[in-house]
């Protein structure tokens, strides 16, 4: 049996005994008489005045002796309870019903010790009785000002969540949940201390995609700290794509955050684009065809995508359907009406020439204004930074628009296709082209390399012998790509200055984002001594570049001294910092240089980066200022006399286990570790020593003036930590005033770490740089798959180059070969060669020479898409028809196998009329591999590998298997003139494992088919159908 007990509002008391399923022989307890007393039930005004409160004698019974009902004053038994319902009612009216003073007058079991663990939602705010206390207003408050969101409330050293909150929350984190009593109710509950913020935001916001809402408290009153109270207000919303700082974000990727806007004609041709990462400070923008929309969606990569709260309502469908594809976080937002029709929001007005972000092709001018498309996703992305950021809200810098004319365009498919970012078998990065050519030191050289690579970017780029910025790359401009290969080409030829700048760049620190975080008034002295440490390491690159000029210079080398101009035109727009180093290593001293006990949390953080972060290894150092130095020196002299009164204490009552302590519980007091042999004579001096807590061994004492001694310790080193976040708040302020400079360095020296990544490629894998030309011209001898050699590499075997020539003459290659002989291979090296090529790369080859390509297309793989009701040969028609709708002269185009995935009748024809067209409309260089050998006749093939008549411009080229007598065979990679009609695919059967008895079957099938294959006349009426279409 449980005894219970509830205090209504009228001090009367009431018991319930609930019966428990067990059987109890014996149990002792204190039964509780009341005499005189009038118990009221719930809803009742009877009870007496608290003056008139009866005394109360307690006797032990036995549980079987106590009453099971209770008699009231007058001899009467009092009315049975209700049934328990833990405080709560199932119905929201009931809570209406009642009377304003029922929340106060009705007794709950809500107090009983034991309970149920909630587990529905009547134990939530919808109860009939919601608690009144300041911290639960602020908190309901909260969750109807951001229904959308968790709640997470900062509540002394822990997170908690409340209501229903709770209950998702307990389940998402997989922590415990629990219940407190509030208001007589019994509400679920959980929470996390503040050191496990960043682990718990890493599951909620990127894995889970969910909004959190961080309401942090703030002390009214510095003075009377806690006892003052709290005021508590959300300070920032995260979602994926507004984050800052936090310890999960990666750091060799941006993390945008886009918004996108329709035009206002009912044709919606074009589309408003304006994207941020926040953790950096990059701000563009873009207008372009709506039909491109989900290739830049693909590059850019965002990790929200946000919207007019308009288009929720109206579900655009094309719009909607571009962006489900790629199945991006979609947000929305209702941005105010204050968008003027004709937008005048200057791009990147405030950009001076020694900006590297800017450059003179991106701009027709200074004074060029936004779209109007351009200028609504910019007013979208604005006000739902200020939504969620809130006391974060950076201040923006003008967009910059990225321009499309200068830079190779690569298609959603084709990114995909080509495993640039990751494989498309695993999702990963291993074994993408990215992580193949990665050799950047640098965080943000890393994040440079992926935009380098198929994203939009901008960045500075030299002209030999001059300096102007370029766009991002893939580069069209071939100026700009030159520059970059002649970099390239510097450091590949002296070593010794490579591994020198490697090893000084590895020791940076990302300059970009500590920038922005101090820009967002977080960081801290960490940030700041990374800061000073980067700067120095900065000088140090110069000094030793300069240091190899010199002494080339002695030495007389033979190396052109032409060589040197791309590096100096790159290194001189290097704005001089020294300044801001000095000052940073001069107001900076380690923890461990004597200053331990005057330690002070210096930056001004929130408050989970307070309590995430380890104790700070820098402090502030006393000779920063005067104010400093005199508090350091006074808390030095106090903490003399702290060490000099503990010893005369010792002395004066000759207890050497004396100690001078203090702690949150018991304040400032004298402590003794041996008790029984030196505790006698403080107990003997009650005036001065006031015994606090005693147990066998030691005692502790309240001493006056030790309390006196500790409090001016204790104000001093606030004073101190005061004068400290004062000292950072003005190193903040001069680190901000050189934004844009630190800015510009730092995607100075990005390319410098790029550059020499690409440099070490080079060498190590025996890459050679390319020529680049102004035409259609591509020639690439014995040309490698740079992914594929890498892997055969680790396995031990070696991989078979190829050549592959496209002139004027030859546009389009048409090529045939078994299963598995390395064809798709071919075709993928094709394309990847031209793409690391313009990124400024050398390339794997022994030589070649490449005329711009402006846009890669691809058509490889087979997939379907269930989900969106398209089969595997409809998807593979819409990559087929986007290629023929978009290709140009200047492009690249690699299709393999189209028109597979129906019957042999409709692929060949699908598969000739793609050819058609990009041989007659496209004009593209192009490779086409393919099994279906008929479209070899349909060409008009022909001895010297050609076609004829009007396709004699198409070349013909196969792959071969090697037989031996025995019966074994190996593939044949290397490519040759001509056609294989074999595909020789019960080859690939046999190497899959087929039962024997299956391949015997299909190779009698096999047989019979190739005695009634075409003949020598169907193959000139082929040739004539062909021909009939020109």
């Amino acid at each position: 049996m449980l005894v219970t007990r509830s205090l209504s509002h009228k001090h009367a008391f009431r018991f319930a005994v609930t019966r428990l399923g067990c059987s109890v022989a014996s149990f002792s307890a204190s039964s509780l008489h009341l005499q005189g007393e009038d118990i009221t039930h719930p809803g009742s005004n009877g009870g007496e005045s608290p003056s008139a409160r009866p005394s109360i004698t307690r006797t032990k019974r036995k549980v079987k002796d106590l009453p099971q009902v209770h008699v009231q004053a007058d001899g009467t038994s009092a009315a049975p309870l209700s049934p328990w319902d833990g405080g709560l009612r199932n119905s929201k009216s009931s809570r209406s019903q009642a009377s304003p003073n029922s929340r106060n007058s009705t007794v709950s079991g809500s107090n009983s010790r034991r309970r149920k663990k909630p587990t529905t939602s009547e134990e939530s705010k919808d109860s009939d009785v919601l608690p009144q206390t300041p911290l639960a207003n602020d908190i309901l408050g909260n969750l109807d000002r951001f229904p959308h969101c968790i709640l997470l409330t900062r509540v002394g050293q822990f997170y908690e969540s409340y209501f229903d909150q709770a209950i998702e929350v307990a389940k998402l984190l997989s922590i415990k949940l629990t219940t407190r009593s509030w208001g007589g109710s019994r509400i679920p509950m959980c929470g996390f201390p503040l050191m496990h913020l960043d682990k718990y935001l890493k599951v909620l916001v990127q894995q889970q995609q969910r909004f959190v809402a961080i309401c942090e408290e703030f002390m009214r009153d510095p003075v009377l700290g806690p006892k003052g109270g709290f005021d508590r207000r959300v300070t920032r919303i995260v979602t994926p794509g507004t984050l800052i700082d936090e310890p999960f974000l990666n750091p060799y990727e941006n993390n945008y955050l886009l918004a996108v806007s329709l035009d206002g004609h009912s044709s919606r041709d074009f589309v408003g684009l304006a994207w941020i990462d926040v953790s950096t400070g990059d701000l563009l923008t873009q207008h372009i065809p709506f039909c491109e929309l989900r290739d830049h969606l693909v590059r850019i990569n965002p990790r929200e995508i946000v919207l007019d709260e308009a288009y929720r309502e109206t579900q655009e469908q094309s719009l909607f359907k571009a962006l489900s594809e790629e199945n991006f976080l979609i947000s929305y937002c209702s941005p105010s009406s204050s968008v003027p029709n004709r937008p005048t929001l200057p791009l990147a007005a405030h950009i001076d020439d020694d900006d590297v972000t800017f450059h003179t092709s991106q701009l027709e001018s200074k004074a060029q204004t936004l779209t109007e498309t351009e200028a609504q996703a910019m007013h979208i992305l604005t006000c739902y930074l200020k939504n969620n950021l809130l006391e974060h809200m950076p201040l923006l810098t003008s967009p910059r628009r990225e321009a499309a004319q200068a830079r190779m365009q690569i298609d959603a498919h084709t990114i995909k296709a080509l495993e640039i970012r990751e494989t498309m078998a695993e999702g990963g990065t291993s074994g993408s082209l990215f992580s193949v050519i990665k050799r950047t030191v640098t965080s943000s050289g890393t994040r440079l390399l992926t935009r380098w690579l198929c994203k939009y970017t901008t960045h500075i780029a030299i002209r030999l012998g001059t300096d102007s910025i370029f766009p991002g790359s893939p580069s069209t401009s071939i100026a700009e790509i030159n520059a970059r290969q002649s970099l390239v080409a510097f450091f590949k030829s002296r070593p010794h200055l490579r591994a020198d700048l490697v090893g000084a760049l590895e020791g940076t620190e990302d300059v970009t984002r500590i920038v922005q975080k101090f820009l967002l008034n977080r960081g801290d002295l960490g940030d700041l001594a990374a800061l000073g440490r980067t700067l120095a390491l900065w000088s140090s690159i110069r000094n030793r570049v300069q240091l190899e000029k010199e002494m080339e210079h002695h030495e007389h080398d033979s190396r052109a001294a032409s060589d040197w101009g791309s590096i100096d035109a790159l290194l001189s727009r290097l704005a001089s910092l020294q300044t801001l180093a000095d000052r940073i290593s001069t107001s900076l001293v380690r923890r461990d240089d004597g200053l331990e006990e005057n330690a002070g949390s210096s930056g001004e953080q929130s408050s989970q980066e307070s309590q995430n972060a380890t104790v700070d290894q820098w402090l502030i150092t006393p000779m920063f200022s005067k104010k400093l130095e005199n508090l350091y020196q006074t808390k030095a002299g106090l903490i003399r006399r702290r060490d000099e009164y503990e010893r005369e204490l010792q002395q004066s009552y000759h207890a050497p286990s004396l100690s001078l302590r203090t702690s949150p519980q018991q304040g400032f007091y004298v402590h003794i570790l041996r008790a029984k042999r030196d505790a006698r004579a403080l107990k003997a001096n009650p005036d001065r020593f006031t015994l606090l807590t005693e147990s066998a061994s030691t005692s502790s004492f309240l001493h006056q003036e030790w309390s006196v001694l500790g409090s001016s310790i204790v104000d001093t080193s606030t004073a101190i930590q005061v004068a400290e976040r004062e000292a950072f708040d003005i190193l903040r302020g001069e680190v901000n005033m050189r934004a844009l400079d630190l800015r510009k360095n730092s995607r100075i020296l990005d390319e410098l770490d790029v550059t020499l990544a690409f440099a070490n490629l080079a060498e190590e894998y025996n890459f050679v740089r390319p020529i680049i030309r102004d035409d259609t011209y591509y020639r690439v001898e014995n040309g490698r798959h740079p992914t594929v050699e890498l892997g055969l590499l680790n396995s031990g075997r070696v991989f078979t180059p190829n050549t592959v020539t496209f002139d004027t003459d030859s546009p389009l290659h048409i090529i045939t070969g078994p299963n598995m002989a390395g064809k798709s291979t071919l075709l993928r090296q094709t394309a990847l060669i031209a793409i690391l090529a313009q990124t400024g790369s050398f390339v794997p080859a022994e030589s070649a020479e490449l005329g711009i390509v402006d846009r890669v297309f691809s058509r490889i793989g087979a997939k379907d898409d269930l989900f969106r009701d398209r089969s595997t040969f409809m998807v593979e028609m819409l990559e087929t028809s986007d290629i023929l709708r978009r290709a140009t002269p200047r492009s690249v185009v690699i299709m393999d196998e189209v028109g597979r995935g129906t019957t042999v009748t409709d692929g060949v024809a699908i598969a000739f009329a793609t050819i058609h067209h990009l041989l007659t409309v496209n004009r593209s260089r192009a490779m086409f591999a393919t099994h279906f050998h008929e479209l070899a006749d349909m060409l008009g093939y022909s001895a010297d590998h050609r076609g004829q008549g009007a396709y004699d411009r198409v070349r013909f080229y196969c792959t071969d298997i090697d037989e031996t007598e025995d019966g074994y065979f190996a593939y044949a990679h290397r490519l040759s003139p001509g056609v294989n009609r074999n595909s020789h695919g019960l080859r690939v059967a046999q190497l899959a494992g087929l039962p024997p008895s299956a391949l015997q079957v299909a190779s009698t099938a096999a047989s019979w088919l190739r005695e009634r294959s075409i003949s020598d006349h169907d193959k000139d009426q082929l040739r004539v159908l062909g021909q009939s279409f020109l």
